[in-house]
């Protein structure tokens, strides 16, 4: 029994629990659909316009992955994830101006949730057999999928690709999950070091105007 207990994969949904796990993923789509939304609003898009965004860029990161696993994607059959999205749609539409506002604050949540996302994300991929690279690619596409759904939607090339630290601290924390998983090491502690990483140089591109060099 303990042989075959040390061959199953840490797990930290299951660490955490099914409801803590689905409750991280339903405030994320909604951090996300809001961000989605207020994108939409100030392109002065209508109220479905702002909602299909919200939906969007709320809920692509979750389902691609699950896609390239070839798994359900929960982040679409889960009717608390469209729940959550279409109440961040309609909060954007209905108070965009003041919400534009927070910048700052918005940008901070949106932070935790691509760091939540990402960890969980790679870990959800090692856990369906994913290889390590493949992990830990589609945990940068669980917590930056949105963001490139909308500035494709809005015709513009994805600001992951040019502005701020957004996909290089989503990737670097899902390597380390997928490093502590190769190590023996994966545990929730580790998770969280991955998480901590991921907020950390999110918070200083934000606050500091940190950016990756760019070519001339």
């Amino acid at each position: 029994m303990s042989l075959l207990l040390a061959q199953v994969p840490f797990n930290v949904a299951a660490v955490l629990g099914s409801r803590l796990t689905v409750g991280i993923f339903v405030c994320a789509a909604f951090v996300f659909g809001l961000s989605g939304g207020l994108a939409g609003a100030q392109r002065k898009l209508d109220f479905f316009g702002v909602l299909v965004l919200s939906g969007a860029v709320g809920l692509a990161g979750g389902a691609l992955r699950d896609s390239f696993l070839g798994i359900p994607a929960m982040a679409i059959f889960d009717w608390r994830n469209l729940v959550s999205v279409v109440a961040a749609g309609t909060i954007a539409f209905v108070a965009h101006r003041p919400l534009l506002r927070l910048h700052y604050p918005i940008q901070v949540l949106d932070a935790v949730g691509l760091a939540l996302t990402s960890v969980i994300g790679t870990d959800i991929s090692l856990v369906h057999h994913a290889t390590i690279f493949a992990a830990a690619l589609l945990g940068v596409a669980t917590g930056v999928g949105g963001g490139v759904v909308r500035d494709i939607m809005l015709a513009e090339v994805p600001q992951v690709f040019h502005s701020g630290l957004y996909a290089a601290p989503s990737f670097l924390a899902s390597s380390f999950v997928v490093l502590g998983y190769e190590l023996k090491t994966l545990t929730l502690w580790w998770c969280a070091g991955a998480v901590v990483l991921c907020l950390g140089l999110r918070l200083i591109s934000i606050f500091f105007d940190v950016n990756l060099p760019r070519a001339s």
